[in-house]
């Protein structure tokens, strides 16, 4: 999970933590940081979940008609297939492996 490195931040001149020129009006307030590659891996995540979203969006929104239920279906399969095999190629993620390998084998997870 994210560690948050606690701070303090200048309201005055802005530094943190660090020898500043100071223009004498310095007042200290208390501020969090997180490490760039926790924020890099945090973005990443948060795109998966949009792109998730965008797929439940569509899929609300689709009214397939006559027979086109099962060609919806299996495109919206497919485009979940899709998003969980780049999820588990690009992070890492066991859980999203495990659930890529149920989907191959037609069976539904939770």
């Amino acid at each position: 999970m994210t560690d948050y490195v606690n701070a303090w931040q200048c309201i005055g001149c802005g530094k943190i933590e660090a020898p500043q020129p100071c223009i004498g009006v310095c007042k200290d307030r208390r501020v969090q940081f997180v490490y760039a590659e926790d924020y890099k891996e945090a973005l990443a995540r948060a795109r998966v979940a949009e792109r998730a979203l965008d797929l439940v969006r569509k899929l609300a929104r689709t009214t397939p008609r006559g027979d086109g239920w099962r060609d919806s279906y299996r495109a919206f399969q497919d485009g979940a297939r899709r998003l969980l095999t780049e999820t588990s190629h690009k992070t890492g993620d066991a859980a999203a492996g495990v659930a890529e390998i149920e989907i191959s084998k037609g069976k539904a997870t939770p």
